[in-house]
């Protein structure tokens, strides 16, 4: 390993390994259905703002805190395969935008932790609704693409069959962060002794 980022370069026993991330390990699922021909999906998780806290008399700020939920923005854009249209393709038997009635879940299984996929970390995107649905036909290209844009309630991770998500070897753990993780609550914030999380007498 490089001596200024121990970076692993080999396995524990010295052996040649590939560690990078490939998307080769990935199966999108709908109600456990998979969904192929998926060319790529991305998710978006970003808070709205950060209020940062100001006093008079003191040149920087004294404080940070969130001040709105995360938001969840989902896009995907898949070929057109077998007659099935976006919508269809995530187990929703319409077609267009506004024929949505109820939301539906998302799993993306990641199965690079280990050949078994009991092994797998699942990540669940919660209650996605339909933003958008979109679709061309070009000339100079004869593959027709859809796109599709969803907004999400909530989103987590479990090693799959198991409550719990795996270990990164983190020696920093808290326990309230590690249960919005895996879902148990919407988010970390509302969870008490905030304030005292960090207090020194």
């Amino acid at each position: 390993m490089p001596r200024n980022t121990t970076t692993a370069l080999f396995d524990s026993e010295g052996n040649n390994r590939t560690a990078t991330h490939l998307s080769t390990s990935i199966i999108i699922t709908v109600e456990g259905r998979p969904v192929g021909a998926i060319q790529d999906i991305s998710i978006d998780e970003s808070r709205p703002n950060i209020a940062v806290i100001q006093e008079v008399g003191t040149d920087g700020f004294i404080d940070s805190a969130p001040n709105g939920s995360t938001a969840y923005a989902i896009s995907c854009t898949r070929t057109r395969f077998a007659r099935v249209r976006m919508a269809e393709a995530f187990g929703r038997a319409f077609m267009h935008v506004k024929s949505q009635r109820v939301p539906f879940d998302i799993e993306i299984h990641d199965i690079f932790h280990d050949a078994d996929a009991a092994n797998a970390i699942i990540t669940v995107v919660k209650n996605c609704w339909i933003k958008k649905i979109g679709y061309s036909y070009q000339v100079s290209d004869w593959v027709v693409s859809d796109k599709m844009d969803l907004v999400a309630e909530d989103i987590y991770s479990l090693l799959n069959g198991s409550n719990a998500v795996p270990n990164t070897g983190i020696t920093y753990i808290n326990p309230f962060e590690q249960q919005a993780d895996r879902g148990q609550y919407r988010g970390a914030l509302d969870a008490p002794g905030l304030m005292n999380a960090f207090l020194i007498d």
